[in-house]
């Protein structure tokens, strides 16, 4: 049985002195909260994808990651409570042979079966999308399609009172979370407009990926393809920030090291490195720097859990 997630996630308040200089308050949406096994972002964007799985009376699941992949743990995780088997596709061959780390041990415990592919064959089969046979759904790398967007535009509707004043932030891999949290933004702007209550409304505020790997242009349209495919339409109200992914996907370079402990000290709060310190670290360097109008309201969308130890 997959247990129910814990929402709305906790709204954060954190007193930051650098923000305060710089008159921008600083929030954490903590949906690293969100499901003690499919935590942050996974659920808000696997969640309608299960129930699909589900409905459609599927026997397993399919999708595709690399040797860290919080969706391929969330999917294995989350397929084994259903009851479904999973199968999933890891970018880099050479892993094959090599002793498992711990987020593909977790994979393996959870019932998943791991298939080492090449770099070259792992995009052709992303491109493909195969599945086993007709029984199987195929979920795409970090499981960004139009049923996730819907997830995730479900996000500002948890953060009353937003306004033109408010800046939504989140990380940028595949660009599902990003897609879903401008799509919220823009439904509460138009239910403002047409009367509604606007406490669950975007009402001018706009929303920020942080790329957390080089692919300036390409994500973009990643973003306005998710657009088109949820609700066949795009959305202006977002932008995606691409001067700190680190060099690379997977990278930690030594300045971002440090911020993150610098983070965990000042706030008692540890982020994970990949994807939400590299959104910390661009929304602080912003702040400092006064790229943010002093009136600012930053939440940054926390989307997953620092690694173990």
């Amino acid at each position: 049985m997959l247990l129910p997630a814990d929402l709305p996630t906790p709204l954060q308040v954190l007193d930051d002195p650098d923000f305060a200089r710089a008159g921008v308050e600083l929030r954490l949406k903590r949906d690293d909260l969100a499901h003690p096994t499919v935590p942050g972002n996974k659920w808000r964007k696997l969640a309608p994808n299960l129930a699909h799985a589900v409905d459609s009376g599927a026997r397993g699941l399919l999708t595709y990651g690399g040797a860290y992949s919080t969706h391929l743990r969330a999917v294995a995780a989350a397929a084994r409570a259903l009851g479904l088997a999973s199968i999933g596709v890891v970018r880099g061959e050479e892993l094959a042979g090599a002793p498992r780390n711990w987020s593909l041990r977790a994979a393996e415990a959870d019932g998943m079966e791991l298939r080492f592919v090449s770099r070259a064959d792992y995009r052709q089969l992303l491109t493909e999308r195969q599945a086993p046979s007709a029984e199987w759904l195929v979920l795409p790398e970090g499981g960004s399609n139009a049923a996730a967007v819907r997830g995730a535009a479900a996000i500002p509707a948890e953060l009353p009172g937003l306004g033109p004043e408010d800046l939504v932030v989140c990380p940028v891999g595949t660009g599902g979370t990003l897609a879903g949290i401008a799509a919220g933004l823009a439904a509460g702007s138009l239910a403002g407009a047409a009367g509604g209550d606007g406490g669950d409304g975007g009402a001018g505020a706009r929303a920020l990926g942080v790329a957390v790997l080089k692919g300036e242009g390409y994500l973009e349209g990643e973003v306005r393809e998710l657009h088109r495919a949820a609700y066949g339409r795009e959305f202006a109200n977002w932008s995606i920030d691409h001067t700190h992914h680190g060099g690379g996907y997977g990278r930690v370079p030594t300045e971002l090291a440090s911020f993150a402990v610098e983070f965990e000290q000042r706030h008692g709060i540890r982020p994970e490195l990949r994807y939400v310190a590299k959104t910390l670290a661009a929304v602080h360097h912003r702040a400092v720097t006064g790229r943010l109008t002093p009136g600012t309201r930053v939440t940054v969308v926390v989307t997953g859990l620092p690694d173990p130890g």
